[in-house]
């Protein structure tokens, strides 16, 4: 009987004991606060700076000075240079084409002989009417005498002009059988070959000059509040410096140059306007970098003014109606009104409307009001 009584007495106090172990060596719990609401967002921290007003354009390298090469007399090709040929690089006073001058020889030489022959008959009809005027003087002669001579005269005179503008032109028509090239070029392209007759007037070959190239540059009417240039045409100080860029034989290459004017019209349309950017010596070869060469396509970088005091910001901390977010010490959004002074693709640059070192949202909320609390993903204040 006290056998069976005493059987649940242990079973019990094993248990109790058992509870009682398990209690002391189990896991504790934590108490912790609810999760908070506040969303998260990105800051940066507000710093001034001075900044260089850019502006990009692109557009197509061109000569400034280009011509077409033209005899002025007509005859057969009897040379032509090797620079003469869509490449060619030439200097200013090389002989370029040579044409049969053996027409233009003899019709000099009958141009000297019409002014030899002119002058005998202008010498001649001096001395007679100089020997009628003293006939007339001692009234040895008729007026109409003294007359006579004296339209005889003129007409010698007349003759002797007429010779000597011949020879002129017979001289400058011999000088003509020789082209020579008008500056530092090169060719573009030609049409001419030895043994070939050539006209008077027409083309045989398209030059430019190699001293200069230029780039036309358009941009909005709106970036020329930040580039400083004359658009008058009065002297506006030192040329906006550009900076051009371009692939060429699998890698990037730069040129200096300068915006020298503007074109005079603005596109209704568009409001764009060309800047022409110029650059010297583009066919130097300097630290191995290929020649600026007609016909490339470039990007272009105008240097504008320079701004101080100036805050860039990424875009996504403008919110709607020139707003940003500012948070203060409290971790809670302050709206703030700014004054944007330009915005170029994703940064924005901002005159006015921070103080430096204030934190600001660089987050999107769609739900924001004034003093909202939110938590920084970025405890240092840099964007990320």
């Amino acid at each position: 009987m006290f056998r069976h009584f005493l059987l649940p007495v242990v079973i019990l106090l094993g248990g109790v004991g058992l509870a009682g172990h398990l209690l002391r060596t189990g896991p504790s719990l934590t108490p912790q606060a609810p999760p908070s609401s506040a969303p998260l967002v990105r800051t940066w921290r507000a710093s001034p700076q001075t900044v260089r007003m850019t502006s990009l354009a692109h557009g197509t390298v061109m000569p400034r000075t280009q011509s077409e090469l033209i005899p002025e007399v007509s005859g057969r090709v009897l040379a032509v240079s090797e620079s003469l040929v869509p490449g060619g690089f030439f200097k200013a006073g090389d002989l370029l084409l040579r044409i049969d001058p053996l027409d233009y020889e003899v019709a000099l030489e009958q141009a000297r002989a019409g002014l030899a022959s002119a002058e005998s008959d202008l010498a001649t009809a001096r001395r007679a009417h100089q020997r009628q005027a003293d006939l007339a003087q001692r009234q040895l002669a008729s007026q109409a005498l003294k007359d006579d001579a004296a339209n005889r005269l003129l007409i010698a005179e007349a003759a002797h002009r007429e010779a000597r503008a011949r020879l002129a032109r017979a001289t400058r028509d011999l000088e003509r059988t020789r082209i020579t090239a008008p500056y530092d070029g090169r060719v573009r392209t030609e049409k001419v070959d030895k043994g070939q007759f050539v006209d008077r007037g027409k083309s045989i070959a398209s030059l430019y000059a190699t001293d200069f190239a230029e780039v036309r540059l358009p941009v909005h009417d709106e970036e020329l509040a930040f580039l400083q240039l004359a658009l008058d045409g009065a002297d506006g100080g030192e040329p906006a410096t550009v900076i051009l860029r371009a692939e060429f034989a699998g890698k990037r290459h730069l040129w200096h140059g300068r915006i020298v004017r503007t074109e005079g019209e603005l596109d209704p349309q568009t409001r764009m306007i060309n800047l022409v950017a110029e650059v010297a010596e583009p066919y130097k070869r300097q630290d191995g970098r290929p020649p600026l060469a007609v016909g490339l396509f470039v990007e272009a970088e105008i240097l504008g003014m320079t701004v101080e005091d100036v805050y860039s910001v990424p875009r996504s901390a403008l919110q709607a109606d020139n707003q940003v977010y500012i948070i203060d010490g409290n971790s809670q959004l302050v709206f703030r009104d700014v004054d944007v002074l330009r915005t170029v693709g994703e940064q924005v640059y901002i005159r006015g409307g921070f103080r430096a070192g204030e934190t600001v949202c660089l987050s999107n909320l769609s739900n924001a009001v004034q003093g909202m609390t939110v938590r920084t993903a970025d405890p240092a204040g840099t964007a990320s």
